[in-house]
């Protein structure tokens, strides 16, 4: 139903597997799911956290105190959750062992009632000025293809996908404004955002270079490696380069998203 629906197949992926683990539980205690109280959900939690990190045994969550974060058992507590609002649209049940968290009316007024999990709202990490002067400088010596997406990315706050999704005709340069289309957007919204005029001049840059590897309308970052030649350029491969680049300079919590954190971040600062 949901690949019906058209969502995107990494939720559809994430989804699926979050609840596979859990369907697995149900297996191994021979528990009917359908039939599966607070406890068994709870079980599930308590299984969930145990397991170390996926960088290693001795990594631990600081805000968890294993090797999981907080946010990543909300997301597989999700996929539970979900499954068990199906069976009680179906009819195979009558309520949601999982739960939400939810405004309650009581007796001396209004209330906030937890979900199973409570969720722990985090900042955002963003670089200081040293780290980010690092990370310039290293991308400083990188291919113009590179420059341009993390300039990109940094002036008009953009996610990974919203990035290696532009096309030709996304791009105003006249105006200096780049629209995002709704289909590539976390919301589903349709925005346009300027960039700096010094963005503008790795465009024009980048624009000159594109024409030798393509002339065609379309993506506008392509490959240029022989597998994939002229194609648009991969989520997975912009994570490698940003990954590569902040190991280098020694900035390691830098990722594809940081610079949306850090545009905003700088915007608040000059009010």
């Amino acid at each position: 139903m949901w690949q019906d629906l058209g969502r995107a197949p990494r939720t559809i992926d994430a989804y699926a597997r979050g609840l596979a683990e859990y369907l697995e539980l149900c297996e191994q205690e021979s528990v009917d799911p359908v039939q599966a109280t607070r406890a068994h959900v709870a079980r599930h939690v308590r299984e969930v956290r145990s397991r170390p990190s996926r960088r290693g045994a001795n990594v631990v969550a600081l805000d968890f105190g294993a090797g999981l974060s907080n946010a990543t058992l909300q997301q597989r507590l999700v996929s539970v959750r979900l499954f068990y609002d199906f069976l009680v649209e179906e009819g195979l049940r009558q309520d949601n062992p999982v739960g939400r968290g939810r405004y309650t009316l009581g007796a001396r007024g209004g209330g906030q009632q937890r979900g199973l999990v409570r969720r722990l709202e985090k900042l955002p990490w963003i670089p200081s000025d040293e780290q980010w002067r690092a990370i310039l400088a290293i991308a400083a010596a990188e291919p113009v293809r590179t420059r341009l997406m993390l300039a990109l990315a940094y002036d008009a706050a953009l996610r990974r996908e919203e990035l290696c999704s532009l096309s030709t005709d996304d791009l105003d340069p006249g105006r200096r404004l780049v629209r995002v289309r709704a289909e590539t957007t976390k919301s589903r919204r349709e925005r346009v955002v300027p960039y700096s005029a010094t963005t503008g001049v790795l465009l024009s840059q980048y624009l000159v270079h594109r024409a030798s590897v393509s002339r065609a309308r379309g993506g506008l970052f392509l490959s240029e490696s022989r597998r994939n030649f002229a194609q648009p350029l991969s989520l997975w491969t912009w994570s490698k380069v940003v990954r590569r680049i902040a190991v280098e300079a020694g900035v390691e919590r830098f990722s594809t998203h940081t610079t949306r954190h850090l545009c905003l971040t700088d915007l608040a600062r000059m009010g």
